[in-house]
């Protein structure tokens, strides 16, 4: 009887405490939503809202779009202080720090490498809380944009296949524009008598089996609602390019350069981030001379080092898929990951190294270098001194296997080369030939029209 009455007021206690805590937290929530209300307004906006929010039953996950500036914190407000997904940094912010706690936001370190999954499952758990959680406000572009598009959403508000009710920004206003810097939009709200803001709510995006099973597709019919309400068109380019255009331009390259619709072509080619990063480096090796950021074949046999002849011009008109003459980013990276990648293995790079080595001393004179590549090239007079100083690092006049595969391996583009020419050596042994003298002869009146059979069947599509 007497555990029974401390069951009872055990139960009273908590109960208590959960009123007491969920009674705080309604009282910060409407503080915090009265300040942020004034805050705009002393700013001169005037928000206009349309549609109806759903509840955190309907639509667990509300997201916004597009996202142009920190002035889209107001949805914020309007939508109730929802949790957000916010940095963990962010929470030692003096006064915001203490604010941003209260809204119970999903945190996400950069410190941790398994961040990103607990992030999701955190909102996954959320959402399928049947409604004890407050919604989760999430912008799927995942970073800031000019308004003109939106651009491939991330999966992470999608992943939980709950409904998501969609929410549009507008700023019909003539002077504030999302793509000017920090000091030109304030300058700019402040000039004028008000700041309109319209925040429209979309019914929720109830998904399909199909696109509970595939978070990309769901992301997609999403994106698609949002911008014909908008009537602005959707892109394949995400957060990463515009890391990649920052990238870019830190390389003196055109910002532009960085556009290569990282989602679309890393999942297709099977890329990392680190990967794509590094290709862009080598890209700005070969193209710092050109002022619009695309490599001509002028360019390209200079890095190589190569004089331009039918085999050079063949290497290159792989890489230029559109055939306008030049090689942008994205096609250097298809190019050397479809192209040349795969054919730089051990084994190719051991067979080339094979035929240069005439005597099978082990060791690569310039005189052999020379004879073999101006046959691979199709050049009979190519002047490869150049080309041989750099591959022999240290300048003992001939080179060992692992000064040629240690340049090999950092030097893809090469291998198309050295694989056409032993594709050619093995053909001529097919027919009891030798890469004689007039096998060196042919090679070097050879035509780019001879090979473009071949060229164009090494081209994939994207």
């Amino acid at each position: 009887m007497v555990c029974a009455h401390r069951s009872v007021g055990s139960l009273t206690l908590i109960s208590a405490s959960l009123s007491k805590s969920a009674h705080c937290l309604f009282m910060c929530r409407t503080v915090m939503g009265f300040l942020g209300r004034l805050y705009f307004f002393s700013m001169g906006f005037r928000v206009v809202v349309k549609g109806k929010q759903a509840s955190s039953a309907e639509a667990p996950i509300l997201a916004v779009a597009p996202h142009s500036s920190f002035f889209d914190a107001i949805v914020c407000i309007v939508a109730g202080l929802p949790s957000t997904v916010s940095r963990s940094e962010t929470l030692a912010t003096p006064i915001f720090g203490r604010f941003l706690r209260c809204l119970q936001p999903v945190l996400v370190s950069r410190k941790d490498p398994d961040s990103r999954k607990n992030t999701i499952l955190e909102i996954s758990n959320r959402a399928k809380s049947g409604g004890r959680w407050p919604q989760v406000l999430i912008f799927p572009e995942g970073t800031c944009t000019n308004r003109s598009c939106l651009i491939t959403f991330k999966q992470g508000a999608f992943v939980p296949g709950v409904p998501v009710q969609p929410v549009l920004l507008r700023y019909p206003n003539k002077l504030v524009s999302g793509t000017c810097s920090l000091k030109a939009l304030l300058l700019r709200t402040l000039c004028q008598l008000y700041t309109t803001v319209e925040i429209e709510f979309l019914p929720p995006h109830i998904p399909t089996e199909e696109e509970k099973q595939n978070p990309n597709k769901f992301a997609q019919s999403v994106r698609t609602v949002m911008a014909k309400s908008l009537c602005v068109p959707v892109t394949d380019h995400t957060f990463e390019d515009c890391r990649l255009m920052i990238s870019a331009g830190e390389l003196t390259l055109p910002m532009e350069a960085g556009l290569v619709e990282f989602t679309k072509i890393s999942r297709k080619l099977d890329l990392k981030w680190d990967n794509v990063k590094k290709e862009l480096e080598n890209f700005a090796t070969i193209a710092c001379s050109c002022k619009g950021g695309r490599i001509r074949i002028e360019e390209f046999a200079n890095f190589l080092k190569l004089p331009i002849s039918p085999a050079l011009q063949e290497l290159f008109s792989l890489f230029d898929r559109d055939g306008d003459g030049t090689i942008d980013f994205r096609e250097y990276v298809i190019g050397v990951t479809v192209l040349c990648r795969p054919a730089n293995t051990e084994e190719v790079i051991q067979t080339a190294f094979k035929l240069f080595d005439i005597d099978e001393d082990n060791n690569i004179t310039l005189e052999e270098f020379a004879g073999i590549l101006r046959s691979a090239v199709g050049v009979c007079d190519l002047n490869v001194s150049k080309l041989f100083n750099e591959i022999d690092a240290d300048g003992s006049g001939h080179i060992t296997y692992d000064e040629f595969r240690s340049f090999a391996l950092s030097h893809p583009e090469y291998a198309k080369l050295f694989t056409t020419y032993i594709e050619l050596q093995r053909y001529q042994g097919l027919l009891g030939e030798g890469p004689d003298s007039d096998a060196i002869s042919h090679c070097c009146n050879d035509s780019p029209s001879d090979h473009q059979e071949d060229s164009n069947s090494d081209k994939k599509d994207d």
